[in-house]
């Protein structure tokens, strides 16, 4: 079996497009010659900034040869119906043949197919990939019509076995398939040819490139530690750098070198950030001072002075850059310590939605939720809202503008010269986690307060505004929102009910709206709030002030209530698929989590997770799975009887009744389990609650096993079923266990 051996060699690539396009070249390829009939033992991808590798190992020699049947039309049918079925086929009349059917002879054709030698359907499926390889951003250059994503220079296209290697035959837009390529740009510039994957690694070696980005993230990562070692520093992690970098080398050479003195005074955010966005530098950190104080940037050649000349090119522009650095710190610190009144001012001309206001308007909006959220936390009200209106404050500094990705952590530098306490500078810092599934929570009840507040308005404000998340669309990430709210909730332990703090602001941004009022009522609730020191409002307190104020407006009033309770009902439910998506992760089945959702409270999230993980836990065990079992039983029989007698059998079972000690014993278990579980359950030890019904399991199998339900004695028959009744209640007070599969 013949050894495959693509690369495709062009002018730079960029990095961002080098891991995709691997993939893709392997699934276009080995799909294509599978479907062509081929078959492989496996097959490996490769890129650097000039090439596409592919290498296929195990290849059959020829394609099998085909026979197909296929049946067609009757003998007499109409001519059309003939001529679409000899199309389809690509046959001529005198090739079919004619047999004998249940209803009289059809035609049938057999058409056999032979087999290819593997060169040539290697040649078509490379010129199909080529030519339609779905690169992000692609060119055309000369006179000719390919696109590709820089200039394509060479082809290599090999099938080697024992008795050698050959060139498949193969040209596009001029450019002949080969067996040659060349190395390093500048140490090694000349061609050479190869005869298979081991020689042409091998030979790329020697030509000062490696050809594996794994190799190259290695060699990189390792050369950048020891010479950071040497000085007593240590590199600070980026993964999503060293990807970058080594995709922008083919021969990775790290140099090390110091930043000046004048720049150290500079946050470290802001060193690192400044290094890494403009010259893809690696920052190195020295742990006796907590300082950045160095870097490591990677060459792609090898000289003769030992990248003396690099580092010095390099260290004047870094100096350029911190320069500017510097430049907009000094601006904005004193900014910062004037009290960020401009900046706060600024925010009244950004705007966040046409339909939502300006960014001042989310400001405080965010601050009346914020001060309302406190309490939950533990955090103080004042402190809350003072961290909710700086929180935003460094979108409008110098600083913040050239690098964006420092927002939150600018802000607290900015203030903590303002004079503003610890815990409202770190607020401003962290408001914006969680951002994704691995970013840390915030634990400080002021960070927390603030950042619920922070999320909850925008998923209210969207709500209110009727722009929801549809499909895969999701272009102001409502779902990453409801996420980073469940995790703060969740890891935090905040007690809330979701309903009472969605519908009061999706009502306080639709009202005003309605009557054209100039009155924000936001800034009305927070100055009640510190007047009065109360931290909330109801919105039937909203309404009725609102109805003192507009004529004829009730029944106006009463509908923007109404839909925005329905809002708030289709927000909470949107939570609710999140978690679901939440707790899947974490191991608790879809079944059980419909089962809880069904029970009241479904609004308080921590309530609700304690209760799916305590069912989880119980229904991994035996018991828990033969409760289950009698548990949905029971409520089976009793829907066919309610169903057939058009009663509800809730009631009325009686111990007097019992014809069996089995029915006698399942009386005593269910007086004795029912308040220990209503007790759990008021108490919210869940574990205690599904332990409690877990002990039904035993009486339960028995009394199904002893015990005929539909009895012709109806008195028996109804205390029988009133007893079920019992079963099915004793199982709701935990979950629906109806709605739970097996």
């Amino acid at each position: 079996m013949p050894d495959l051996l693509i690369e495709l060699f062009s002018e730079e690539i960029p990095a961002r497009m080098q891991a995709r396009a691997r993939e893709d070249l392997k699934k276009l390829v080995t799909d294509g010659l599978v479907e062509a009939g081929l078959t492989y033992a496996s097959a490996g991808a490769f890129s650097t900034p000039r090439r596409l590798t592919l290498t296929i190992e195990g290849l059959t020699a020829h394609s099998p040869t085909t026979r197909e049947e296929r049946k067609g039309p009757r003998t007499d049918a109409p001519d059309a119906a003939l001529q679409g079925f000899l199309r389809s086929t690509g046959l001529t009349k005198e090739q079919l043949e004619a047999r004998d059917d249940k209803k009289g002879q059809v035609w049938f054709a057999v058409i056999q197919k032979p087999g290819r030698p593997a060169s040539e359907i290697v040649a078509e499926v490379l010129e199909a990939t080529i030519r339609n390889f779905p690169w992000p951003k692609s060119m055309r250059w000369g006179a000719g019509s390919l696109r590709w994503v820089r200039p394509l220079h060479s082809i290599i296209c090999l099938l080697s076995d024992e008795s050698g290697a050959a060139v498949v035959p193969l040209e596009i837009e001029g450019i002949a398939a080969g067996n040659s390529t060349r190395g390093h740009r500048f140490m090694a510039p000349d061609a050479f040819a190869v005869s298979g994957f081991d020689d042409y690694a091998a030979k790329l070696r020697r030509a000062k490139v490696m050809l594996d980005p794994a190799e190259r993230e290695a060699a990189i990562r390792q050369e950048a530690a020891n010479l950071a070692f040497a000085r007593g520093w240590e590199i600070m992690p980026d993964d999503g750098l060293l990807t970058e970098v080594a995709g922008l080398v083919e021969w990775p050479v790290p140099l090390m070198g110091a930043i000046e003195d004048r720049f150290l005074t500079l946050p470290p955010e802001v060193l690192q950030t400044s290094m890494k966005e403009h010259q893809k530098f690696f920052s190195a950190r020295n742990p006796r001072t907590g300082r950045i104080e160095g870097f490591v940037t990677v060459a792609n050649i090898e000289t003769p002075d030992h990248g003396e000349t690099i580092l010095k090119g390099n260290q004047r522009v870094l100096a350029a850059r911190l320069s500017d650095a510097a430049f907009f710190w000094e601006n904005d610190l004193r900014e910062a310590r004037a009290g960020m009144g401009d900046w706060a001012e600024g925010l009244a001309h950004v705007t966040f939605q046409s339909k939502l206001g300006s960014q001042a308007d989310r400001v405080q909006r965010i601050a009346a939720l914020a001060r309302e959220i406190a309490p939950l936390v533990g955090a103080d009200p004042d402190q809350a809202e003072d961290a909710a209106r700086i929180a935003k404050l460094d979108l409008r500094s110098a600083m913040v503008g050239e690098f964006p990705e420092l927002q939150g952590s600018m802000g607290r530098y900015y203030a903590l010269e303002a004079g503003k306490p610890a815990e409202v500078a770190d607020a401003a810092r962290d408001h914006y986690s969680p951002l994704g599934p691995s970013d840390a929570v915030p634990t400080a009840p002021v960070s927390v307060a603030v950042a619920l507040a922070d999320k909850l308005d925008t998923l209210t404000g969207f709500w209110a505004i009727d722009e929801k998340p549809t499909g895969s669309k999701d272009p102001f990430a409502l779902r990453r929102a409801a996420l980073g709210v469940i995790r703060l909730v969740l890891v935090n332990g905040v007690r809330a009910s979701l309903l009472k703090l969605f519908a009061p602001y999706i009502w306080l941004l639709r009202a005003p709206a309605q009557f054209g009022e100039t009155i924000n009522p936001v800034v009305d609730l927070l100055d009640r709030a510190k007047k009065a020191d109360v931290n909330s409002v109801t919105i039937d307190q909203l309404v009725a002030e609102w109805s003192s104020r507009v004529e004829d407006g009730s029944s106006k009033l009463t509908q923007i209530q109404e839909d925005s309770h329905k809002a708030a009902t289709d927000l909470l439910a949107f939570f609710h698929d999140r978690l679901k998506v939440y707790l899947r992760d974490h191991g608790i089945r879809h079944d059980i989590i419909d089962a809880v959702l069904a029970m009241p409270g479904n609004d308080d999230l921590v309530l609700l997770v304690n209760r799916a993980t305590a069912l989880n836990d119980v229904l991994k065990t035996e018991d828990g799975t033969n409760l289950l079992q009698g548990l949905k039983r029971a409520g089976n029989i009793l829907a066919q009887a309610e169903e057939k007698d058009g009663v509800e059998y809730s009631f009325g079972a009686d111990p007097k009744f019992a014809e069996t000690d089995e029915e006698r014993a399942l009386f005593a278990a269910l007086d004795k389990a029912e308040p220990a579980i209503r007790e759990a359950v008021r108490l919210e030890d869940f574990q205690a609650a599904t332990q409690g019904i877990a002990s039904l399991r035993a009486p339960i199998d028995a009394f199904f096993e002893a015990v005929q339900i539909n009895t012709d004695n109806q008195i028996t028959r109804r205390n029988r079923l009133n007893l079920l009744s019992r079963i099915r209640e004793a199982g709701r007070l935990i979950a629906d266990f109806g709605r739970i599969e097996g």
